[in-house]
């Protein structure tokens, strides 16, 4: 592929978590996964410790800039500034938290600044960055805000290699659900998601297959109105758009494999319903996107793994997909 005009930024998560070693482990499989370059942010001395748990044996240099980081990618992992901490894996606490909100921060400031062309977020524990200030949902809404962009604009994607998903509504109860669904939010956010499918994945004319809400897609109002009421109009407002959009399908034969050749994205209404098909299908390679933001952001589709940390058991996988996706998005907004 061809590379973008910067390197990535990388965050390191949780230090306490599995983010510092899957990023040694993406940089040791850079030239067999044709990954872009990217510079982790902060964290020299932990990842070094983190890559010595998985046998790991690689180069870590400290660099002043990007632009620099760029420049010794090939032979060392660059790591970005003097930021770094014990490395404790398994064992989170404010000190790690403290750590993992800062290079976050900074990873998302050199994005919107330009001297990255996307950001790859690690996996956070939220309760714990909390406890130090962190005053939103997740790093979606941060970044977000980090690019001067609504919360409620930043559309979450997951994709892996045999599937797309956007959850409408995301962490928020299930009970709940029904009175968040608005024809509003639907065609909001699946024009939304049809825009960035245009820019950031090259396709000329995204498919949008719309899940319903309710089993069998209401049944003719049978088993709930939401379809008929506010998602099919929603449909018919995006296909008068000229957006390519079908539906309510009911979601319980919408991921099946025959299903999945018909659409580029399933629009689902809450959580789980996106959610469950993708880490079944997808898991080990599943990447977060987050769409309608002036700048590229993924993160891989796993938590912070504390369990795992240290144990060279952790899977890089989804890492290495963010970090590809990450860079394919920066070079099609390049190339557009």
């Amino acid at each position: 592929m061809t590379g973008p005009v910067a390197p990535l930024a990388l965050s390191l998560g949780d230090p306490a978590g599995v983010g510092p070693e899957l990023i040694a482990a993406a940089w040791a499989r850079r030239d067999s996964e044709a990954l872009p370059p990217f510079v982790a942010v902060g964290g020299a001395g932990l990842i070094a410790a983190a890559a010595a748990s998985r046998g790991l044996s690689i180069q870590i240099q400290p660099v002043a800039s990007m632009a620099q980081g760029a420049e010794v990618f090939a032979r060392a992992l660059p790591v970005l500034g003097d930021l770094d901490g014990p490395y404790t894996p398994g064992q989170p606490d404010r000190a790690g938290a403290a750590l993992a909100l800062a290079s976050l921060t900074q990873a998302a400031r050199l994005t919107v600044s330009g001297e990255a062309s996307a950001i790859v977020t690690g996996p956070i524990a939220k309760a714990r960055l909390a406890e130090v200030g962190f005053a939103y949902p997740g790093q979606t809404e941060f970044v977000a805000a980090a690019a001067g962009i609504a919360a409620s604009d930043a559309v979450m994607m997951l994709a892996g290699p045999t599937l797309r998903t956007v959850p409408l509504t995301v962490h928020t109860s299930l009970a709940s659900v029904p009175g968040l669904i608005t024809l509003e939010l639907v065609e909001r956010r699946s024009a939304i998601t049809a825009a960035a499918l245009r820019r950031d994945f090259g396709l000329a004319r995204p498919r949008l297959a719309i899940a319903a809400l309710n089993p069998h897609a209401g049944e003719e109002g049978r088993m709930g109105d939401e379809e008929g009421r506010l998602i099919a109009p929603a449909i018919a407002a995006l296909v008068a758009r000229g957006i390519d959009a079908s539906g309510p399908h009911p979601a319980d034969a919408l991921f099946a494999a025959r299903a999945r050749a018909t659409y580029d994205v399933a629009i689902c209404m809450y959580h789980d319903q996106a959610l469950i098909p993708l880490k079944a299908l997808d898991f080990d390679q599943g990447v977060n996107v987050t769409l309608g933001l002036p700048i590229i952001r993924t993160s891989p589709d796993h938590g912070t793994a504390f369990g795992l940390a240290g144990q060279n058991m952790a899977d890089p996988g989804a890492t290495i997909a963010a970090i590809r996706m990450a860079g394919e998005c920066a070079a099609h907004r390049a190339g557009s």
